[in-house]
């Protein structure tokens, strides 16, 4: 079946970065779009950032926009995001999703914990 597993989390300083990845398997993973999502304590799970079947085409949340970079192989089968200059609002726990553009299926990794804190 198909697998998404975060890793990369941690505890980081404001301003620090952090590398998020995303590691799938069960599926093919060239033919899926791949996204970064959070949810932060008590409010809805937003869009971070995603990443189409061609890598060229990338959209970023407004919140994050300038801050991180969306990267995937597909040869390794690994989404990346790259997180700069974070801040404490980017505390959040980030999720994976691999979509199938043809039928909208989804699936979703169990989440990778981020905590912006000094």
């Amino acid at each position: 079946q198909v697998q998404l597993v975060e890793s990369g989390g941690g505890l980081v300083q404001p301003g620090g970065s952090l590398r998020l990845s995303c590691a799938a398997s069960g599926l093919t993973f060239s033919m899926y779009t791949m996204s970064w999502y959070r949810q932060a304590p008590g409010l809805e799970r937003e869009l971070v950032a995603a990443i189409g079947t061609i890598p060229r085409l990338k959209n970023y949340g407004d919140s994050v926009k300038g801050r991180v970079t969306i990267s995937r192989d597909n040869v390794k089968n690994t989404v990346n995001l790259q997180m700069d200059n974070l801040t404490p609002e980017d505390t959040a726990v980030y999720y994976c999703k691999a979509k199938f553009p043809r039928t909208g299926n989804e699936h979703w990794g169990n989440g990778t914990l981020v905590t912006v804190s000094s």
